[in-house]
């Protein structure tokens, strides 16, 4: 076959059904029960995506640690949570005159995007808390991390620990970052094979909101992929392309089954496995995924009580023993001490 024609039958998996067969072998679910995901690092504890909140993260027993993933104007990819930066770091102090207007996935944004500054300018920066309840104390004190340096991070902390750290990249807004020539795709996957980690069994999973940017990299990578998933919403480019189909949607049985002709999970909102009242069924999701040969991973858990669901009385460990009894295959947390503990570790 060639490229063109896979490149056609991957484009109509994605917008028309699924397709015959998965393209890559199905990965095996954990033995030793669901992996545990530093979400955006130790993030409950130091300022987000910074190297002092993923190390923290594997040294309360994280087995991966996620950046998310956005560009400099000179097409270096660095940690952050979006392209807007103006939250999460003390760029209004120091270029103050580069605060602008842009529509980002069809929401108009006021701030200052990394896509605007060179690494260098970025380098500058000091990270701080986002969430005004949480801890300021470490304002100020971190630098933004690029990816490279997030990749030699965690290989020498799984040297240290001797075993690997695993790494779960977010490609954020690829949509919009291609649009003005700063893709994500081909960047990641230097980044990856120059640390021999673009393999089928690499402690690796790379996700995104968007099903095209997946289909793209399948057609250049092994690695484990995974789409990312909240109930009311569509992935932003299946909208553009007229289909408007929500995460719960997609999470049907036709839907996962399509899924799988692209990627090797999905990565859902807890709310898709279990309401948030204390009544609420537990959803068929993760057995029809895993009968799609999808694994699962869900996102994300959060201790405060501002985010924690009334169905646990207030007890985070609850949250993390629901989620793992469900059968999921990985959990996503701010706090990975909580999570590690909650499932007996």
């Amino acid at each position: 076959m060639t490229r063109a024609c896979l490149v056609l039958l991957l484009l109509l998996a994605a917008c028309a059904g699924p397709p015959r067969a998965p393209l890559a072998a199905p990965l095996p679910r954990p033995a030793a029960g669901p992996i545990v995901i530093a979400h955006r690092g130790a993030s409950g504890h130091r300022p987000e995506h910074t190297l002092e909140a993923y190390a923290l993260a594997v040294q309360m027993g994280a087995d991966f640690i996620e950046p998310d993933l956005v560009s400099t104007r000179d097409g270096v990819l660095v940690a952050r949570h979006e392209n807007e930066i103006g939250g999460t770091t003390d760029v209004a102090q120091k270029f103050p005159a580069r605060r602008t207007r842009k529509v980002i996935d069809d929401d108009t944004l006021d701030g200052w995007f990394t896509e605007d500054f060179t690494l260098a300018e970025l380098k500058t920066l000091r990270a701080k808390e986002r969430l005004a309840a949480r801890s300021h104390a470490y304002d100020g004190q971190f630098a933004i991390p690029t990816f490279d340096e997030v990749l030699a991070l965690a290989d020498s902390l799984g040297r240290a620990r001797g075993r690997a750290v695993g790494v779960y990249p977010e490609t954020k807004h690829p949509t919009h970052l291609k649009r003005i020539g700063l893709p994500l795709e081909r960047p990641l996957l230097r980044a990856l094979r120059a640390r021999g980690l673009d393999r089928r069994d690499a402690p690796v999973f790379i996700q995104s909101f968007e099903v095209w940017n997946l289909i793209a990299l399948r057609l250049e990578t092994q690695v484990p992929l995974v789409l990312l998933l909240s109930g009311g919403e569509a992935p932003y480019d299946r909208r553009l392309a007229g289909d408007r189909r929500t995460g719960r949607e997609w999470t049907t049985p036709a839907g996962l089954r399509e899924i799988a002709g692209f990627a090797d999970a999905v990565g859902v909102n807890t709310r898709m496995l279990v309401g948030a009242d204390s009544a609420a069924r537990p959803t068929s999701l993760v057995r029809d995924a895993h009968a799609a040969g999808l694994l699962v991973h869900a996102w994300t858990l959060r201790s405060e009580p501002t985010f924690l669901p009334r169905r646990y009385g207030g007890d985070p460990l609850a949250e993390v023993r629901e989620i793992a009894s469900l059968g999921v295959d990985g959990i996503f947390g701010d706090f990975p001490d909580v999570v590690v503990r909650g499932l007996g570790r």
